[in-house]
């Protein structure tokens, strides 16, 4: 924390501006050394006003490097609470590289993955649910997930967190009070106001838990796998998915051993979709391999594209080896050009309709040519109605916990459960002393205020260098 570090905060690559960011004790000197306001002035040491936007040229010695905009913006009135210094340079890698090795030279230290926002939550700028949402902003899939997210960057689960820590809080003085001084304590009620506050607090961990469950997909996406036996056009439906070429499309029977995987949002709803190898009988050790790795996707999967072709003869025991029965499947007959015109007139001596098992007969069956791209808007249609009609997002929360607050919630909920039992069971006040201390602590770990080093340390190295 005494270190003042620096990074570029842009990506690599050409562009219009790239960001190079400096912060720590050391940051508007180390700046204003290499900053001159004139192409003919030296650059020197001077004062330099927050939150001021300076025009002029980073200097090496005599060598002009790039004309620049610099801000200045002094702590605590800045992202990380630290003087913060922010040079807009033209994008280029070598320009901005140039720039960076400057600074280092000058005492400055690269920064280390997300070392910005973690000065930030250490400084308490922000808490670790904010800097959580920094990273969900940057990678949101959706305009929802961005929505939630940039709420979230905004304190709206620190206020709802810290708003059931302060319940507990507050239960937990009456406790010690009653154990620390039982004379006086007589009329404190514990067990009434007790039993209320945990079903109040025990109620909106479990509604947090639940909205986890219904709306996660919101920023990880809907996982769909594309299964069937070789050659169905599984791979031709994944490109019309994308509709961008993705997965390589042949007539040979095969083609794809590994499972592909890419990102797609449909209606506004993100979705993770896989291109799986074909299920079949095989001696060869490679396909052996890409088919288990099929049926690992299959068994993740939220949703699941089975896809025949006319002329298909399949078994119950044969689709049972392919799909696990409680999965939630849209059966995709492809090649329907092989039965009919685009007009809707039947071909002569076209190919029978599949023969599926009974089990198929309530699933919702799609006809489609992905080769002709028919069909494919109303199997779009499908996919996003049966993902989102039972979706049950509690509409007065601005937020959907990750799965680091799912865990955190559900450890809480069992320690409220077992204080609910304590005062039930008139237990002694010690043990449910323990018990709300630690669904504090669980609670606590949400916004960092109780976070071990290891639960840090894995947040912000997901970060980028510069962030």
């Amino acid at each position: 924390m005494n270190d003042t570090i620096a990074a570029i905060a842009t990506p690599y690559g050409s562009g219009g501006i790239g960001v190079i960011r400096i912060s720590g004790p050391e940051a508007m000197d180390i700046a204003a050394r290499i900053f001159s306001r004139t192409r003919t002035g030296k650059a020197a040491p001077g004062h330099l006003a927050s939150h001021r936007v300076y025009h002029g040229y980073v200097r090496d010695k005599a060598d002009i490097i790039d004309e620049v905009l610099l801000i200045p913006m002094y702590g605590p009135r800045s992202y990380t609470a630290e003087d913060v210094v922010e040079i807009q340079a033209h994008s280029g890698t070598i320009v901005l590289k140039q720039i960076l090795e400057l600074l280092l030279s000058k005492g400055a230290r690269l920064s280390e993955p997300g070392e910005f926002t973690k000065r930030a939550f250490l400084h308490q700028r922000i808490d670790l649910t904010q800097a959580e949402a920094v990273a969900d902003i940057i990678n949101a899939r959706s305009v929802s997930a961005l929505k939630f997210a940039a709420s979230q960057n905004m304190g709206a689960l620190k206020e709802q967190i810290q708003a059931l820590r302060d319940k507990l809080i507050h239960l937990m003085s009456l406790v010690e009070v009653s154990i620390d001084f039982p004379d006086d304590a007589e009329d404190l009620d514990i067990t009434a106001r007790g039993t209320q506050i945990l079903d109040t607090v025990t109620t909106r961990c479990k509604a947090f838990i639940q909205q986890h469950e219904d709306a996660c997909f919101l920023k990880e996406g809907i996982r769909i796998a594309i299964c069937g036996k070789p050659n169905v056009g599984k791979s031709s439906l994944m490109n019309r998915l994308l509709t961008r070429e993705k997965s390589i499309v042949t007539a040979m029977p095969g083609t794809t051993r590994d499972p592909i995987q890419d990102a797609v949002n449909m209606n506004g709803v993100p979705f993770v979709v896989t291109d799986t190898a074909g299920i079949h009988d095989t001696d060869d050790l490679v396909e052996i391999i890409g088919i288990e790795r099929a049926k690992d996707h299959i068994k993740d999967a939220d949703l699941v594209l089975f896809m025949v072709e006319p002329g298909t003869v399949l078994s119950d025991k044969e689709f049972e080896k392919m799909v696990p029965a409680e999965k939630k499947i849209i059966l995709v007959t492809n090649k329907i050009d092989l039965l009919q015109d685009p007009d809707g007139r039947k071909k002569p001596g076209r190919p029978p309709m599949p023969e599926l098992p009974g089990a198929c007969d309530a699933m919702p069956n799609i006809h489609i040519s992905a080769l002709h791209d028919r069909g494919i808007t109303h199997l779009r249609e499908k996919i996003v109605y049966l993902c989102v009609r039972d979706l049950t997002t509690m509409e007065d929360s601005a937020v959907i916990p990750n799965l680091r607050h799912k865990n955190a919630l559900v450890q809480a909920l069992g320690f409220l459960t077992s204080a609910k039992e304590n005062i039930k069971n008139r237990e002694p006040e010690e043990t449910l002393a323990i018990d709300l201390k630690n669904s504090i602590d669980s609670l606590g770990t949400i916004t960092g205020e109780t976070a071990s080093v290891d639960i840090l340390d894995t947040i912000f190295n997901n970060f980028c260098i510069g962030k």
